[in-house]
């Protein structure tokens, strides 16, 4: 696969992003970003390569890097790369130091604007410089999570905007986006029936949500795993079985994990588990199932099909861990639906155009405005040819709200 491939790609995506298709002919004829550098660590596949080009259109000059090894498509980013005004720092399979090495190079090139996913470009910039950055958008549960953790501490040097909390964000692509694109993923890889089959879900936050409603649409047997004992309750009330995931490994076939935590599967629950267990995580790192352990439990190791790895244990148990223990929709698959982030990257574009007509908010993790999230919404009714109802004169005199607001 070549350029091409790449630039079929991504007129495919486009094709099928109304939302970002609107948005072009305004950030065209406003040039929103005119002087602006713009560095984004993002998921570098085609629908990502049409938000870098919107920036792009919208007068940005854009520096592109991946968010994780394994989800970078090479064809994509050859073709992103031939763009004028956007210049592409990755590459699918790259090493831990050829990774940070592509991080690096996004930040020497003294972006004032920054899109990340996952939060390790900016985690890199808070340990070197700062100065002229006015600020960016954080689009991932795990990367608001490092954020906070980083004002806390009182080291988040500049205005960033957790557009993961932006409704017309989590709502849609963490739930529907993650609930399909993760089972996509685990049957376009393995092949296997999903019905009667039983699913472990180790968390229930918006991902959770989505991956345990999914699995349920595909006839499978859903007990989801959590620690919170509010969301315990929700799934339970929501029809689902909930046990602790030690215990609930016994009967599990399939695994998959959406904490945003460390070591959720370690040795102690993999111990328990059934011979044949598929593993899978939907969490941005790989670092929800413990692979140290794995290997430690290990008789041998062998690939028994691309992307999935069987580690045979001493007593003849076999268990199957899909992409690595990396993210597993981007990892071995497309990731989420075009629709789905057309409403995200939306979200991400006007958020970015509002810190650059505003550049002089103060440092610190931002709420995205509401009135960006009821405009996303409009724009998506309409794209859809649905029409809804307005309050009255005297319903807004009454409620004291706007429309939608």
């Amino acid at each position: 696969m070549g350029m091409e491939t790449g630039r079929a790609k991504i007129e495919w995506a486009k094709g099928h992003m109304p939302l970002l298709g609107r948005l072009r002919a305004e950030f065209v004829e406003e040039r929103p970003f005119s002087g602006y550098r713009i560095g984004m660590s993002i998921h570098l596949e085609a629908k990502t390569a049409c938000l870098a080009l919107l920036l792009r259109d919208g007068g940005g000059e854009v520096w592109v890097t991946g968010s994780n090894p394994l989800s970078t498509q090479d064809d994509v980013a050859a073709a992103l790369s031939s763009e004028e005004g956007i210049f592409v720092h990755a590459r699918h399979g790259a090493t831990a130091d050829e990774y940070t090495s592509d991080l690096m190079k996004i930040i020497e090139a003294e972006p004032q604007l920054i899109l990340d996913d996952g939060g390790d470009l900016v985690h890199l910039l808070q340990e070197g410089r700062t100065e002229g950055i006015i600020g960016g958008c954080e689009e991932t549960t795990t990367g608001v999570a490092r954020l906070r953790k980083l004002e806390r501490e009182g080291r988040l040097r500049f205005p960033m905007f957790a557009v993961n909390d932006a409704k017309m964000k989590y709502l849609f692509d963490n739930r529907y986006g993650t609930g399909q694109s993760v089972w996509d993923a685990i049957i376009r890889r393995t092949n296997l029936l999903i019905a009667g089959k039983s699913a472990l879900v180790a968390g229930y936050g918006w991902c959770g949500r989505g991956i345990a409603s999914r699995a349920r649409g595909l006839g499978a047997r859903v007990t989801v795993a959590e620690v919170d004992p509010i969301r315990a309750i929700e799934a339970w009330m929501d029809g689902f079985s909930v046990a602790p995931l030690a215990e609930a490994i016994r009967e599990a076939d399939i695994l998959v994990t959406a904490t945003g935590c460390i070591d959720v599967v370690s040795e102690d629950a993999l111990r328990n588990a059934k011979d044949g267990l598929v593993l899978a995580n939907a969490g941005h790192f790989n670092v929800e199932i413990n692979i140290d352990d794995l290997k430690r439990m290990a008789r041998s190791i062998r690939r028994v099909r691309e992307g999935i790895d069987e580690y045979a244990l001493a007593d003849g148990r076999r268990l199957y861990l899909l992409g690595e223990g990396r993210l597993v929709n981007l990892a071995l698959g497309d990731g989420h639906p075009v629709e789905i982030m057309d409403i995200s990257f939306a979200v991400q574009a006007l958020t970015l155009r509002h810190l650059a007509t505003n550049p002089s908010l103060p440092p610190g993790l931002h709420s995205v405005p509401p009135e960006i999230d009821d405009r996303i919404a409009r724009l998506k009714l309409a794209a859809l040819r649905v029409s809804i109802d307005s309050l009255t004169e005297s319903q807004r005199a009454y409620t004291g709200r706007k429309d939608g607001v």
